[in-house]
């Protein structure tokens, strides 16, 4: 087995570094994967299962690179550093060291027949279909679990702020008035996240809009419950990328939301849904 390959990737001036591990594949290389991941609290819950992921996905030939963003993990800069064009910024840097580096076989290069892989998870998708406007070549795409806009996340993040202080008998904020906070300029802490007005405001404006050019979407969700259906909201917006000409397979895998659980939980399923995905459309 191919072992993982930690390094920094320098960004230049006084950007720092980030951290990455990247996955080499195993034989032949038959695509590209860059993995984008989820926001917060979130991030450091799905760890397990994006390193479970992606060392499956180089045994079955994908290059993966896994970064962490500005103020994440182990890469340079406090989360209260980061906002949202830095994010992407780093990940164009990811992109472009895995379309350089990655062992990819002769003549399989980042043409529409043969497009990058963007692994978003959550956040990373809202993240991914930004990043995927960036760049002159199409993308493929896989989603775990995708928001339908950034508003709604958001929303929720602040919650935690609102509840925190109810729990610790302090004055208790409005939402209004947490919004209000980012919009003078003002940083948020919430839940120990350090929370920018430019990542806030970068978030808030995201939507899961199909970009211009588009391919291959593996599309996953998870549910507690067997063989349950999509959402409609989910229903709909699959509807919207397939109009827009991308070949959308949307599944509904049974196992644990494991970014949200108090222990760390893993789901087999999601794991094995999303390598026959990308095999399936690689073919």
């Amino acid at each position: 087995m191919t072992q993982s390959q930690p390094f920094f990737l320098a960004r230049g001036g006084d950007q720092g570094q980030r951290f990455c591990i990247y996955h080499p594949p195993q034989g032949e290389c038959c695509g590209r994967v860059l993995h984008i991941h989820p926001f917060a609290e979130e991030m450091n819950k799905s760890r397990r299962m994006a390193a479970l992921q992606s060392r499956a996905l180089a045994q079955a030939g994908f290059a993966v690179l896994q970064i962490d963003l500005l103020g994440c993990g182990d890469s340079s800069g406090d989360f209260g550093d980061a906002g949202w064009q830095e994010w992407l910024d780093d990940l164009d840097a990811g992109a472009d060291w895995l379309t350089t580096n990655a062992n990819v076989s002769a003549g399989a290069t980042a043409t529409a027949s043969n497009p990058l892989w963007l692994w978003g998870h959550r956040v990373g998708c809202l993240l991914a279909v930004e990043l995927a406007q960036r760049r002159a070549a199409a993308c493929n795409f896989l989603f775990w679990q995708p928001p339908a806009s950034g508003k709604l996340l958001l929303q929720q993040f602040l919650r935690l702020k609102v509840a925190g202080d109810m729990l610790g008998g302090k004055a208790v904020g409005t939402m209004a008035a947490l919004k209000q906070q980012l919009l003078s300029g003002e940083t948020v802490e919430v839940a120990g996240y350090a929370l920018s007005p430019a990542l806030a405001n970068g978030l808030e404006q995201a939507t899961l809009e199909p970009p211009r050019s588009t391919a291959q979407t593996v599309w996953l969700e998870l549910s507690a419950q067997p063989a349950a259906a999509v959402s409609p909201v989910t229903s709909a917006l699959a509807q919207q990328w397939a109009a827009a000409g991308a070949v959308v397979n949307v599944q509904q895998i049974q196992g644990p939301r494991f970014w949200q659980t108090s222990e760390i939980e893993d789901a087999p399923a999601l794991l094995l849904a999303t390598l026959n995905g990308l095999r399936a459309a690689s073919a």
